[in-house]
């Protein structure tokens, strides 16, 4: 009776134990959850160092909240571990992060580039090659045998028949002076046959002057009477582009009949701006296409820059000259051009084929190889030097150039960032350089950087990003944290 007793209390307190040990596992598991919860929140609390917002990363706050600008939740920023191994401009990825990032880098490296500079323009006469058929006496037009524009003569062409009484008179005089000589007695003293011989060739030199021809005193001459009409011939070949007369119309001295363009040469006007000023030269070849024949290119030389600015389109007038044999080439015909300009590391390199020629001042198409005088005005040539067309003693090295996608520019900055070389992860410092002009798809470098090191070409921003969040120096924040904690401040 006793031992059934006995087992009956034991099996009642075997649920009891049994129940004891299992709110004792339980609260021993939901201490220790609470004790690893609390270690992790403090261990998560000693890496975070601020937090931020991800669209205003100049906002810090110590703990979680809104950003006071756009009201979004503030991100966490936490410690990095290698933090203390960087510098102020350096950042750390991992490799993995790098790929992610799709970071492109390219060497630093010196090497001769081209600066391109385009320009737009027209076709214009050649000025040299334009000629005037003027009166050179006075009277009235009786003819033109070229009565309408854009008929072409040949030099020695007749062009105008003009009445002249002065003309008339003139001839005359010639005549009778020429008489005078001819039937000269013999006994006629030295003195009175220099004298009549003197006045006999003023008057022929005077019917030069009006505008006849040596072929045309000899036919006066011949017939032994003055002609009634003056004939002007063509002083130059080309196309007639002006008529300033009409037939009938009486004219004064040096009243302008026709215009002539010689068009076997023309000029091509174009308009660089100032800032490409420094990539053009005297000498340089120019390429330009047309509308007219799409897809052919010309060439020609660059043959004079003005000296002067246009102040209300900021450019500077260029003439370029281009053989037109075949005439193809029409006046006011616009064109778009491309000049290539070869950089060295002092700057533009001048068209070295030009060093040791002869040139003239008033002429600068003019060029020999020895010194002489212009084919054109006579005046003597100078040396090209003197003119200041090609440096002596310019250099040829190669500049320092970086691909034109490498630097993050912003005003007058710009920052490059650059691959340090670390073995064990790569690290990426920004740093401030000193820019020279764009040559095509490079740069030139004038401070910051040197030969051989490696810049980043794609994915700067990203990393400047990072930095921005880090309150470090960036492109946008050269001051770092110091700019921060203003911008925190006056949000404050």
């Amino acid at each position: 009776m006793e031992s059934e007793e006995r087992k009956k209390k034991v099996i009642l307190t075997i649920p009891k134990l049994l129940l004891a040990v299992v709110l004792a596992f339980a609260g021993g598991f939901v201490i220790s959850r609470i004790t690893s919860t609390s270690q992790q929140a403090e261990t998560q609390q000693q890496k975070v160092r601020f937090w931020t917002c991800s669209m205003h990363p100049q906002i810090h706050q110590p703990k979680p909240g809104k950003c006071p600008i756009c009201f979004m939740d503030l991100i966490p920023v936490e410690t990095n571990g290698n933090a203390t191994a960087l510098g102020p401009r350096q950042i750390s990825f991992s490799p993995e992060a790098v790929k992610l990032m799709e970071v492109q880098t390219s060497k630093v490296e010196r090497k001769f580039v081209e600066a391109e500079v385009r320009m737009v323009g027209k076709i214009e006469y050649d000025e040299t090659r334009l000629k005037h058929v003027a009166a050179w006496v006075g009277g009235r037009i009786e003819k033109l045998y070229v009565d309408f524009t854009g008929t072409e003569v040949i030099k020695g062409d007749h062009m105008v028949e003009l009445y002249s009484p002065e003309l008339i008179s003139a001839q005359a005089e010639y005549l009778q002076t020429l008489r005078s000589v001819e039937n000269m007695p013999e006994s006629t003293s030295e003195l009175v046959k220099k004298s009549s011989e003197d006045t006999l060739k003023a008057a022929k030199e005077k019917l030069l002057l009006l505008g006849l021809t040596e072929r045309q005193l000899q036919d006066i001459k011949s017939k032994d009477q003055p002609t009634d009409y003056l004939t002007i011939y063509a002083p130059a070949g080309g196309i007639v582009i002006e008529r300033h007369v009409t037939e009938g119309q009486y004219v004064k001295t040096g009243t302008m009949i026709y215009t002539i363009a010689d068009l076997s040469d023309v000029w091509v006007k174009l308009d660089a701006y100032e800032s490409d000023m420094q990539q053009i030269r005297y000498g340089q070849k120019v390429k330009f296409t047309t509308e007219a024949y799409p897809g052919e290119v010309f060439t020609g030389t660059i043959t004079f820059i003005s000296p002067i600015l246009d102040a209300k389109t900021r450019t500077v007038k260029l003439r370029v000259n281009v053989p037109n044999p075949d005439g193809r080439l029409k006046p006011d015909m616009f064109v778009s051009a491309v000049l290539k300009a070869k950089i060295a590391e002092s700057g533009v390199l001048a068209d070295m084929a030009l060093a040791g020629k002869w040139i003239c001042p008033m002429h600068p198409s003019v060029i020999k190889d020895s010194k002489g005088t212009c084919d054109i005005c006579g005046m003597d040539l100078v040396t090209v030097e003197s003119r200041g067309l090609v440096k002596e003693g310019e250099t040829e090295n190669p500049p320092l150039v970086i691909p034109a996608s490498a630097p993050l520019i912003t005003g007058k900055r710009a920052v490059v960032y650059v691959k340090l070389p670390d073995p064990n992860r790569p690290i990426f410092e920004g740093r401030e350089v000193v820019l020279g002009p764009r040559a095509g798809d490079y740069y030139i470098v004038k401070e910051g950087l040197s030969e051989g090191e490696i810049v980043v070409t794609n994915g700067s921003f990203k990393i400047d990003s990072a930095l921005q969040i880090q309150a470090k120096p960036s492109m946008m924040s050269p001051q770092g944290s110091e700019m921060s904690g203003m911008h925190m401040h006056h949000k404050q």
